[in-house]
């Protein structure tokens, strides 16, 4: 070839920068498929790395594509966009890690039959403008999984924040051996040049709106489009109306109303519709009058009779003020009460995508049935319908209502925003962020949209409550002076040779392992001391040690000491069993331990581990946890997972006679927020609530003697020590909640010892989390409703604490800690502890956004925004 035929095909393969004309766009295209070819030779492996990499790398960038998508697109919510990006990543990481895609499916030689898997090609994927980076990290991965390529077509009003994503997840594919372009987007998107991708490409897969998903139908390609959604959910008189309503408002303020799934209306059976009003009035829901109804009614639609972009994702506050008058500042929801269902002539009837709900009275459940159905019939065939009724008192009802509604998506007793996208309130709803409608809406596809679609599949979705755990180690060892018996189990039952110990200086010097060794000595087992653990240990801590475990070669690690020992200890297990395992890995966020993207490794090939604690505060002995720091950073993260608990856990009050006065206080109200967190979270059960109130009321009783009298008063330690294990059993399976995130934080950021800083924080928490009308609650299938105020109400009488209302109870509690942080020498406030002002105004924010991906926060009964962490931080600062 001559140079200048080698110049010209430099010129024709070379990829453009930015796509905003056909020609450019035709450029990229042919990048994308020359890219899909060598794509499609992958194998499994391959492929799956692909997938882990694509899927870590989105659920790391959660937060700011959140705050992208809400700064560009002025919609939703920062903090409940994060969760849908968690959702896209970790829960379709889950849904399909195990999925076949690439090779023989199956093959039968006797008959001559052989499936395989083949890609598509390249697919054109339509994202709208209320989930641009949720819904374009779905799109990504599914099409990473199965081995196609695909091209973005953004909205406009949110192509930032689309193509970021997009990038995201292409960059880490890259990275992990995908093909170079593989993921491409257009850079200025028009109508023009959606038309022309969609016609390009083997594929559509469009999520907007119905004049979006009409072109993808009508591009002449294979297309899986979805239809608009007009949800309505149905309240019968046998549903648990608390649960029911809250499930309403919890669904309806997610993102502010975006998700195509979340409920337009809500039809209420006559005997309860008075009883459902008042709850929705008591949960901070705003009832319009007639003069505002009519004021709204103007803004929901725009003249072409369509939803008005200014209302969509917008809150309560903000679409009063563009209908002229103003509602409550809390107001969570506008609620219209109306009789009419036709959509061409009740605005409320229609699709609203916002915080505005329509209201509608049957007086029967036949009638009410009636008003759904219309309802579904006039904008929302095919989507989502929902019921709450009791499954056991009336089946009947529920079979009605399976067959009348023309929606393939049923949902029983289950917020509809979350509960629609799949997998959040029944396991078996495959996550999806595009929700196929069916035949009825003109749908190629009818359930939630996956790696495979094939038949229209009605599916009634009831909600669940999935298996709970209780883990502990598998011995614990309590009662002053069991440390010698436990130990002999070392020879005699698990026959170690070779003990590492791993503790302080301070402990090391006192004498504190000098026992511990002598018994070794005896009984013939060879130990080595690792005494530089500091307080709050950090990496290169754990990495020093993890060095001399792999030079000694231990079969059992002995961890002596406080929370920093054990933790040091667990970090220091973990790279002598996988020393090939990756930091960022073991402290990725989850939602669920069960869901997690990264999978732990299998702990105790080489050693066991024996947590032996010196201290009455942080029950890391019989904890699945660890905290570590990274010094180049100053964060701290949180370490979780079952593998990490101890084979044995030893409660010594011997090894806990001298602490000093201060770490008596600080451990002990560590103990107690223990209790308190525990018990409160959604995740407390039969089990563990036993647990946490025992531990409280030993703290009350024992830690102010404790505090006085020290080495003197001998049952007063080994009942903190008992306390402390038995909260430490307790938060190891309930979890923990906000005080702890924010306790981290604090922490890391001002040197606050951890204790500390828990009391420093604990009662704002309760004030917090003791809201009856919260602006959000925790997400989780066991957790109906809020009611972390009668839980603390629960604790305050088993503490014998006076008040007759769950109010008053409370405000003993908060009263009876507080008096308690006074006994035992704790300050009343952060600044009064010595925090400087400047410097903890000038961290503020950063400690709210760490304190909001915190590991503990996700169990919180209240889902903290980051302007209501703040304001807790700020009253705990100044003592307000």
């Amino acid at each position: 070839m001559s140079a200048e035929k080698k110049k010209d095909a430099a010129t024709v393969t070379k990829r453009p920068e930015v796509v905003n004309n056909v020609e450019t766009l035709k450029h990229r295209i042919a990048e994308v498929k020359e890219a899909q070819k060598k794509f499609a030779t992958y194998t499994q492996e391959q492929v799956d790395k692909i997938f882990l990499a694509a899927c870590t790398a989105a659920n790391k960038n959660r937060i700011p594509l959140a705050r992208l998508a809400v700064e560009e697109t002025k919609m939703g919510v920062v903090e409940d966009k994060v969760i849908k990006n968690h959702f896209a990543s970790e829960y379709i990481y889950n849904a399909y890690k195990n999925s076949q895609t690439c090779g023989v499916l199956e093959e039968d030689p006797a008959f001559g039959i052989k499936k395989i898997y083949e890609p598509i090609g390249v697919i054109a994927a339509v994202v709208p403008t209320t989930n641009p980076t949720s819904t374009a990290i779905f799109k990504c991965l599914i099409c990473l999984k199965t081995r196609n390529g695909m091209i973005f077509s953004p909205h406009p009003s949110a192509k930032k924040c689309t193509i970021a994503a997009v990038k995201t997840v292409l960059d880490a594919a890259v990275a992990a051996g995908a093909p170079e372009g593989i993921l491409a987007w257009i850079d200025e998107p028009s109508i023009e040049l959606s038309v022309e991708v969609m016609k390009d490409a083997d594929m559509v897969l469009a999520t907007g709106g119905p004049g979006m998903v009409k072109s993808a139908y009508s591009s002449g390609k294979p297309a899986v489009g979805v239809g608009n959604g007009n949800t309505p959910a149905l309240i019968d008189e046998s549903a648990d109306i608390i649960m029911a309503v809250n499930s309403v408002i919890h669904s309806k303020t997610f993102d502010n109303g975006t998700i195509c799934a979340c409920e337009q209306s809500v039809v209420i059976v006559d005997k309860v519709y008075e009883k459902c009003k008042k709850e929705f009035l008591e949960r901070g829901c705003y009832f319009l009058n007639e003069e505002e109804k009519e004021k709204v009614r103007r803004v929901i639609l725009n003249a072409a009779g369509n939803i008005n972009a200014q209302i969509v994702g917008r809150s309560p506050i903000q679409i009063a003020q563009l209908a002229g008058f103003e509602c409550p500042k809390d107001a969570k929801v506008l609620i219209g009460e109306v009789t009419e269902v036709d959509v061409s002539k009740e605005p409320f009837a229609h699709e609203k995508l916002s915080t505005i709900l329509a209201m509608y009275r049957g007086n029967t459940f036949e009638e009410a049935l009636d008003i759904a159905d219309r309802l579904i019939l006039d904008g929302g065939v095919g989507h989502t319908s929902v019921l709450y009724a009791d499954p056991v008192k009336v089946p009947d009802k529920i079979k009605k209502f399976e067959e009348r509604m023309k929606t393939c998506r049923i949902l029983i007793n289950t917020p509809s925003s979350q509960g629609g996208i799949g997998d959040l309130y029944n396991f078996r709803l495959l996550p999806s962020l595009t929700l196929g409608c069916g035949s009825w809406a003109g749908n190629a596809v009818s359930h939630n949209v996956g790696i495979s679609e094939l038949v229209n599949i009605k599916t009634v979705a009831e909600r669940r409550e999935n298996m709970l755990w209780l883990r502990t180690p598998e011995k614990v060892y309590f009662k002053k002076g069991c440390t010698p018996v436990a130990l002999k189990e070392l020879k005699e039952v698990y026959n170690k040779k070779k003990a590492f110990i791993v503790t302080d200086s301070f402990l090391y010097k006192n004498g504190y392992t000098k026992s511990v060794t002598d018994q070794l000595d005896e009984m013939g087992i060879q130990h080595h001391v690792f005494f530089e653990v500091t307080p709050d240990p950090t990496l290169p801590c754990a990495q020093a040690g993890a060095a001399a475990l792999k030079e000694f070669e231990p079969d059992v690690i002995i961890a002596i000491g406080g929370g920093s020992a054990m933790d040091a200890a667990k970090i220091m297990w973990i790279m002598y069993e996988h020393p090939e395992a990756d930091f960022a890995d073991l402290a990725m966020r989850f939602m669920d331990i069960r869901k997690r993207v990264f999978v732990f490794p299998k702990m105790g090939v080489k050693a066991m581990m024996v947590c032996i604690a010196t201290s009455s505060g942080t029950g890391s002995e019989v904890t699945p946890f660890a905290i570590i720091t990274d010094p180049s950073t100053q964060t701290k993260y949180s370490i979780a997972d079952y593998a990490l608990l101890p084979t044995m856990a030893i409660s010594d009050a011997d090894m806990m006679m001298d602490q000093p006065k201060g770490l008596t206080s600080s451990s002990g109200i560590d103990v107690l927020t223990h209790a308190l967190e525990a018990y409160v979270s959604m995740l407390a059960t039969d089990y563990t609530d036993g647990l946490a109130l025992k531990a409280a009321k030993l703290v009350f009783d024992f830690l102010p003697r404790a505090y006085k009298f020290g080495r003197d008063d001998i049952e007063a330690r080994e009942r903190m020590a008992n306390a402390s294990t038995i909260a430490g059993m307790a938060f190891a399976n309930a979890f923990l909640g906000v005080c702890h995130s924010m306790a981290h934080k604090l922490g890391a950021h001002h040197h606050v010892q951890h204790g500390v800083a828990n009391a420093l924080l604990i009662t704002e928490v309760i004030k917090y989390n003791s809201a009856e009308v919260p602006k959000k609650m925790g997400t989780f299938p066991q957790y109906q409703y809020p009611h972390a105020r009668a839980r603390y109400a629960e604790v305050a009488t088993y503490l014998g604490l006076p008040g007759k209302t769950d109010e008053e109870k409370v405000d003993s509690l908060i009263a009876k800690i507080e008096e308690l942080k006074a006994t035992v020498g704790i300050a009343s406030s952060i600044k009064e502890h010595g925090v400087d002002e400047k410097a903890f105004l000038d961290k503020l924010d950063v400690m709210c956004e760490e304190a909001f991906d915190d590991q503990c926060t996700g169990s919180n009964p209240r889902y903290p925004l980051m302007s209501e962490i703040r304001e807790m931080y700020l009253s705990a600062y100044y003592g307000k």
